[in-house]
């Protein structure tokens, strides 16, 4: 259970660090990429166990990992788009909604049982997750670009489903450091490719400040993804549920975080999310 609590506390510090990026006027991509690289290095150092770098495409969760790689990079550009496009609160409901996916995965693939109240728990826990994140911009949708929330709900689900197939299948609990450090390291061969072709394009503009936002955010990214494989790793303790308490309970805290460190105001469905998120947790947790 400690791993879980630890995974949220520090996601949900993540949010609040992408949100100090804006007043530190640190370019997100650039930091992003940085950030990559960092996760991988501690996490390359961390590992109790030392593969070569040369020896990980020989591991069998290698394609994992690298599929991991590719929609980390991916579905992080498919937010800002999905943002531009559909708006805040489509790209964060989204994403967030996404939890629906692991959870039939879950129930299907490790035929995990769920009681009545659990499902009660997890479709109150869905509700609570829409009514925390929508702020005053509604949802309205731009039918012509619908692709983009569309495929960011996929990508999201994906994201949390192939972590637990990797897991279940692939990946020991000695490897999980150098497993997560790989995923990390991938994604950022994929985005200094990015950078290097905006680069050769003159979009771009190195900046000291971005390597900087990188480091600060890669130490924490990294632990979020190493305590959440772990967490995954509790027997007895189904993924459906782990994957719905962990999305509620970083909705939970960043929306605290918001309304303590940055003033954000919350309305009056935002305060009734917070409400059915607590109730949701309990049911959820009852054995």
């Amino acid at each position: 259970m400690i791993y879980l609590v630890l995974s949220i506390l520090i996601s949900s510090g993540l949010y609040v660090i992408f949100k100090l990026f804006e007043k530190f006027k640190i370019n997100t991509f650039q930091a992003i990429v940085v950030n990559y690289i960092v996760a991988f290095t501690i996490g390359y150092l961390y590992s109790p166990i030392k593969i070569p770098v040369t020896e990980i495409s020989k591991q069998p969760w290698f394609f994992g990992a690298v599929a991991l790689g590719l929609l980390f990079i991916s579905i992080f550009n498919l937010m800002g788009l999905t943002a531009q496009k559909n708006g805040l609160s489509v790209a964060s409901v989204s994403g967030r909604m996404a939890v629906v996916i692991p959870i039939i995965f879950g129930v299907i693939l490790y035929n995990e049982k769920i009681t009545f109240i659990k499902v009660t728990g997890i479709i109150l826990a869905l509700l609570a997750v829409y009514l925390t994140s929508v702020k005053k911009e509604k949802l309205n949708i731009n039918k012509s670009s619908l692709l983009f929330p569309a495929i960011l709900f996929l990508g999201s689900g994906a994201i949390d489903t192939l972590l637990k197939y990797a897991e279940v299948n692939f990946v020991p609990s000695s490897q999980v450091s150098i497993f997560s450090a790989s995923i990390f390291g991938i994604a950022f061969i994929l985005g200094l490719i990015t950078v290097i072709i905006q680069g050769i394009r003159g979009r771009i503009t190195l900046n000291f400040r971005n390597i900087v936002g990188g480091i600060v955010l890669g130490i924490p990214n990294y632990f979020s993804i190493e305590f959440l494989i772990r967490a995954l790793k509790i027997e007895g303790f189904d993924s459906a549920i782990l994957f719905t308490i962990n999305n509620v309970c970083i909705v939970l805290l960043t929306t605290i975080s918001g309304l303590i460190l940055f003033n954000e105001k919350l309305e009056k469905r935002n305060w009734i999310g917070i409400a059915i998120a607590v109730l949701s947790i309990v049911l959820i947790t009852i054995k």
